[in-house]
């Protein structure tokens, strides 16, 4: 599905199922160097169980055109524009690590309008380290090579939302080189990177949501540790909000390494009632 969003193409992925007002919409939201594709199990699930289901491309990355985002704000305006764009009312918003942090400012700028929020693979402060900045920058070939094995629990996966015997380092250096390519007026990867680095309304914007919110956390990741979740999930309960925790035992890209359990996660979590315990 394409829509112009801030006068630009954006290609959002529905997981096959043509867009319906009538149902609910979901929006994910990926992280750096990355593109729909790493939610493609989740959306699919949704787009087949009664949702709406928008698998964004952030602009200038792969399919989408505009100027890439420098900064979560920037990033959080273009989501409240995408939802006006689909002329969608309400939504809950997914998003992965720098995506986490995107969802999270557009829940707390747009209020009522997002049902829930879920944070996957999050951290506040998302401090990077100035190595892979640079390299990021320098040798951008030498730092995916870094993130691809700080984002995995282990290199030779079980089986996974790509299939059986897939070499999940493989598949995550294709396509970062393939997102990084896809654009080639902005280093995307070093964009995202000083994004996440720079991003300081973490703590404010928790307080500020007016929907429950979803940790889902990697008790073996590397890129963003589950402890530096717990300023976001102190705040967020001291501040009265209905808060679950998944903590799941892998890395940092729980969407292929635990697919199903990241997705069963989101789901309950979306069909709870509205206000429900924290789990």
């Amino acid at each position: 599905m394409e829509l112009l969003v801030n006068g630009a193409k954006t290609y959002c992925y529905t997981g096959g199922k043509a867009f319906d007002a009538a149902k609910p919409t979901v929006v994910f939201i990926h992280g750096v160097l990355n593109d729909h594709s790493v939610w493609i199990l989740q959306s699919r699930y949704l787009a087949n169980h009664g949702y709406n289901v928008l698998a964004v491309d952030l602009p200038g990355h792969c399919r989408s055109a505009g100027e890439a985002p420098s900064s979560v704000e920037e990033a959080a305006d273009f989501i409240a524009a995408l939802l006006d764009a689909a002329g969608v009312q309400k939504a809950a918003l997914v998003g992965h690590s720098w995506g986490s942090l995107i969802a999270l400012e557009a829940a707390a700028r747009l209020k009522e309008r997002v049902t829930h929020l879920v944070l996957v693979g999050t951290a506040f402060p998302m401090k990077v380290s100035p190595m892979l900045i640079e390299a990021s920058l320098n040798e951008p070939e030498k730092a995916l090579s870094m993130v691809n094995v700080f984002s995995r629990s282990t290199l030779a996966a079980p089986p996974s939302v790509l299939g059986a015997g897939t070499w999940v380092y493989g598949t995550g250096m294709a396509l970062g080189r393939r997102v990084l390519a896809s654009n080639t007026a902005v280093n995307v990867f070093h964009r995202g990177f000083v994004a996440c680095d720079r991003y300081a309304n973490g703590e404010v914007a928790i307080t500020t949501i007016t929907c429950p919110v979803l940790f889902v956390l990697g008790a073996q990741d590397q890129m963003t540790m589950a402890k530096s979740a717990q300023p976001l999930i102190t705040k967020a309960r001291a501040s009265g909000k209905a808060v679950r925790v998944t903590t799941l035992p892998v890395g940092h890209h729980q969407m292929s390494e635990t697919p199903e359990a990241t997705l069963f996660a989101i789901r309950d979590f979306l069909n709870a009632p509205t206000g429900q315990p924290a789990a």
